[in-house]
């Protein structure tokens, strides 16, 4: 007897296959009615996403992730622009990467077509549901969303609206199918559902990663860990490298592109330290500094796990270097993969940073925060993948495709 999770593998199967046959008109068409009908429900999304709010309130859920499970008129209405720009966007299926003739005269061509199944388990933020569920549906891919029980009535309600709005277009609702179970043991089957789920993207903390890597037999695309630094060189613009750090610190520091890491060079640190950590401070944010940190300004002393944490608060590691290699170094060991920002008015020290830096993004004089799919015009994105294959980096159509060789010939035969 076929069990609740692999039913619905199935089903996301059977729905892939006529999604991405769809026309690029028809899949925008449906992304156009289901942004519509999100804010046409607006009200019951809030109403949903309030029962969500009260029982993680009651159950002592601290601020910063009830920030990301709340959903506000502006949240609701980015939703929704979301859906309509993944429909502007060009549709990556079909695109013609590469072709070549061979002197037998058979025509070789590597054509984008759709994964297939895309199988998303996040946390908390309900938006995912529907970022998600764009994206896949642009790119012609099934979507399989597992949300967390924290987001359960938000993530239901946006299922809803959105599988009502492909029915409207006239395409299958089984393209986006949420897992309404949302126990550990029915996630670990999400992850072993190899008959049907082509490519699975985790989007969560440590606990949900190391369960993926533990348990998943189909193939994974980790949306890790955001431990982002930003560097302030010696020939850094004072006034620059202040407003960057604390909008990559403050801006929104529940989320992964936030900037956990702060480090100086030594030879500016005795002029730049007091006036950025004043700034931090009365922003609320705590610092965790070295030695040579805590010598200029008071706060905790930072340990090794400091320096390599992921906070999402308003905490904030601060190292100070000797010089940009040791700058790269300190990245390089504790940093997740994610995103790297240097600010600097040294065109070969900003080089430099970007070649020998590890990063899926390397920024130079901006914000951390912009490392975002819509930021880089792909549109909602559907994580930030900080692993090497066959994503890196914002995720966003072209990385919820593969290819697939054509070849023509004329009659020819291997002789």
């Amino acid at each position: 007897m076929t069990n609740p999770v692999e039913e619905l593998g199935q089903r996301a199967r059977v729905a892939a296959r006529v999604l991405a046959l769809a026309s690029t008109a028809e899949k925008n068409a449906a992304l156009e009615i289901c942004a519509n009908a999100i804010i046409a429900n607006a009200a019951d999304l809030m109403a949903a996403n309030e029962l969500d709010i009260e029982t993680a309130r009651a159950g002592g859920m601290a601020d910063t992730p009830l920030d990301r499970l709340r959903l506000t008129t502006d949240r609701i209405e980015g939703m929704a622009a979301g859906l309509r720009q993944v429909a502007s966007l060009p549709d990556p299926v079909g695109e013609v990467l590469d072709g070549v003739r061979r002197p037998n005269g058979l025509e070789i061509e590597r054509v984008r077509v759709p994964l297939g199944v895309v199988a998303v388990i996040y946390e908390n933020r309900p938006n995912v549901t529907c970022d998600a569920a764009g994206i896949c549906i642009k790119s012609g891919n099934a979507s399989l969303l597992r949300g967390s029980s924290t987001a359960q009535n938000s993530n239901m309600a946006i299922a809803s609206i959105l599988r009502a709005g492909l029915i409207k277009a006239g395409l299958p609702a089984d393209a986006v199918l949420l897992v309404e179970d949302p126990s550990h043991e029915v996630a670990i089957a999400v992850m072993q559902l190899t008959d049907y789920v082509d490519c699975l993207i985790p989007r969560g903390g440590p606990d949900l990663i190391a369960s993926i890597r533990e348990h998943a037999t189909v193939p994974v695309i980790i949306d890790g860990d955001g431990n982002c630094h930003v560097y302030v060189d010696q020939a850094a613009d004072f006034d620059e490298a202040l407003s960057i750090v604390i909008n990559a610190k403050t801006n929104r520091p529940g989320v992964c592109n936030s900037a956990e890491s702060l480090v100086i060079h030594a030879a500016i640190a005795d002029d730049f330290l007091p006036v950025v950590a004043t700034a931090l401070v009365n922003a609320g944010v705590e610092l965790r500094g070295d030695d040579e940190s805590r010598a200029r300004f008071e706060m905790i002393a930072a340990t090794d796990d400091d320096f390599a944490r992921e906070f999402l608060d308003l905490t904030m590691s601060v190292a100070i270097v000797p010089d940009l290699a040791h700058a790269i170094a300190h990245v390089n060991r504790y940093g997740s993969g994610h995103t790297e920002a240097i600010v600097t008015r040294d065109l070969d020290a900003a080089r430099r940073f970007t070649r020998e830096v590890d990063a899926a993004a390397i920024i130079v004089n901006a914000s951390t925060r912009f490392t975002d799919g819509e930021r880089f015009g792909f549109g909602a994105e559907i994580g930030i993948s900080t692993q090497k294959l066959h994503a890196r980096g914002p995720m966003g159509l072209r990385e919820l495709t593969t290819y697939k060789y054509l070849v023509w010939g004329t009659g020819q035969v291997v002789s």
